[in-house]
């Protein structure tokens, strides 16, 4: 009785019952000119796409980038149309917090989870879109400046990148990774002056009239530089060949920088425009 494994599988089953002993040389031989063929078309065919390795490309993060950002973009527009003035505050201090906590968890999973990034972009999008209502009312034309200063420097920074003009190295890394730790640490120090000395300083605390401008200027530069460093962690990934589900990961990053730089460039208008 022959064995079911290789009567079931159809590498091994042959019709008519089988190789008869007379054709065994002639199989041999033929066995042996398919191996080589199969070798020789690996070896000298068209090399595998990432897809079919699973590896991350530089489409699966457009992709996932435009997923992601384009959630915010879309949530923000609705509760930029859709919550009422009366509980702008609330709803804004939700979306802060929701986006802050869902951030930190993103940021600190080993494994990125496409539903928790997607959630911290409807957060981010809440927070987004009542934050730039309240600001539109306040400062004429603040959030269509900021907006139009967003996709502006995204551009500039993607050419300085891929020009090479910027050289994303070691030295760069460190510099920025200091100067943004530096930075988050202030931002502390003036939520806290915010909180305990409200008005002192003007409405955005140490952020207000001349040194808000000179400390935003600073910010929006160290934004930058960060978006040049995802940019060379995104092309270091694909390079590596990364698991393409990191896809998700730099999606995350550039949502995280861009969101940012939203913040300070319509910081800054409102300043402006607060000075007018």
């Amino acid at each position: 009785m022959a064995n079911p494994y290789f009567t079931s599988n159809p590498q091994f089953a042959r019709s008519g019952g089988g190789v008869q002993l007379g054709e065994s040389s002639y199989a041999s031989q033929q066995v042996g000119v398919d191996q080589f063929n199969q070798v020789e078309q690996s070896y000298y065919g068209p090399s595998a796409t990432g897809a079919q390795t699973g590896r991350m490309t530089l489409d699966d993060v457009i992709m996932k980038s435009a997923l992601t950002i384009g959630t915010v973009v879309l949530v923000a527009i609705g509760a930029w149309m859709l919550v009422p003035p009366a509980v702008f505050m609330p709803v804004m201090l939700t979306g802060l917090l929701v986006g802050f906590v869902l951030g930190l968890v993103n940021a600190f999973k080993k494994v990125p989870s496409p539903g928790l990034i997607l959630g911290y972009a409807i957060a981010e999008g809440v927070f987004l879109g009542t934050i730039s209502k309240v600001f539109g009312m306040v400062y004429s034309g603040a959030v269509m400046q900021a907006i139009v200063a967003t996709f502006v420097t995204f551009a500039v920074c993607l050419l300085l990148y891929k020009s090479r003009l910027v050289k994303v190295n070691a030295r760069f890394t460190r510099i920025v990774v200091l100067a943004t730790i530096a930075y988050a640490v202030f931002c502390l120090v003036n939520l806290a002056v915010m909180f305990f000395a409200p008005g002192a300083f003007g409405e955005f605390g140490l952020r207000s009239g001349l040194l808000g401008i000179g400390i935003g200027l600073i910010a929006v530069v160290l934004a930058s530089m960060n978006l040049m460093l995802d940019f060379e962690f995104i092309s270091q990934g694909v390079r590596n060949g990364v698991d393409r589900r990191y896809a998700w990961s730099a999606a995350f990053g550039l949502t995280v920088t861009l969101v940012w730089l939203y913040i300070e460039f319509l910081r800054l208008a409102a300043i402006f425009a607060g000075r007018d």
